[in-house]
Order: structure tokens, then sequence, then C-alpha cells
């Protein structure tokens, strides 16, 4: 089920809105909104996953043999990288 909403739109924003769906980016103003708030939605995922990883840092921070580890790693990818 979808339920419709009304939302005030500044006419600034409803211009860059609806430059988006006529070069094609979107079929619809409406698809835009869903997009925008899908894409906000997924940003509060991933900000409470980070927030999550970052408090079991400070409940139980890595030991000495992982940071090193972890270093070496990160060494061993940059200088796997082509640039």
């Amino acid at each position: 089920m979808a339920t419709q909403i009304a939302v005030r739109v500044p006419d600034d924003l409803l211009v860059h809105l609806d430059e988006l769906v006529a070069d094609g980016s979107y079929e619809s103003r409406a698809a835009a909104v869903r997009a925008g708030i899908e894409a906000l939605m997924d940003l509060e995922r991933r900000r409470t996953t980070d927030r999550a990883v970052v408090d079991g840092y400070r409940r139980t921070p890595p030991t000495q043999a992982e940071d090193k580890a972890a270093l070496a790693s990160l060494r061993e990818a940059i200088a796997e990288e082509p640039w």
C-alpha cells in the first residue's frame, strides 16, 4: 500500500527537481522524491551501523596486535593499487 503525502517545496528546489525529470534522471517528481527519501533512509541505516561499530570499538578497543595487523593490511592494499 502507498500513502500520498503533501510536501511544500521551495521554488528553487522545484526548479532543480523539474530539471532532473526533464533530463530523464527520474520519471516524475514523485519518483525523484521517493529516490531522495530512499537515499536518506540508506544514509541513516549507514549512520546507525557506523555508530554501532564505533561503540563496539570503544567498549572493546583493538589490541596492539590487531592494530599492527590492520596497518600491515592497509599498507599491502595500498601497494597493490595500480596508481
